[in-house]
């Protein structure tokens, strides 16, 4: 088994984070804003403080950055398979899991396609931060 980098750890975190930044700020957010039912100039965090949803939104991704780092330490896979791992997390894991939530809160499709579409690219974000410090 592999060490666990952790500045690795934490650049996953933030390409993760960053690329939340861009697909729900200039990307989709509007159509996702609309889509939410929220209104296109209402706060981005809703009622809670900006601090605490961002916060809390590092502090997963940094969870999510730190289990796919596991996943290479054990594995010590090529930088192909890092990226198909990382993509494959996204697309096969995180994707159906906010599918089948928003099946049962009723959320809209539309909801679901720019969700879902964040999470496959942020782990391909993420993946490259690992591949590019391999």
């Amino acid at each position: 088994m592999g060490n666990i980098d952790l500045l690795r750890v934490v650049l996953g975190a933030a390409a993760f984070f960053l690329v939340g930044m861009v697909w729900y700020g200039v990307l989709f957010g509007t159509i996702w804003k609309r889509a939410i039912g929220r209104e296109p100039d209402a706060k981005f965090s809703g009622d809670r403080p900006l601090w605490l949803v961002f916060g809390l939104t590092f502090a997963f991704a940094l969870l999510i950055s730190l289990t796919l780092a596991h996943q290479f330490a054990m594995s010590s896979p090529s930088v192909r398979a890092m990226m198909m791992i990382s993509v494959g997390y996204g697309l096969m894991l995180m994707t159906p899991a906010i599918g089948i939530r928003y099946l049962y809160l009723n959320a809209p499709w539309q909801v679901f396609a720019i969700d879902a579409g964040f999470l496959v690219t942020a782990m391909a974000a993420m993946g490259a931060v690992f591949v590019f410090m391999a």
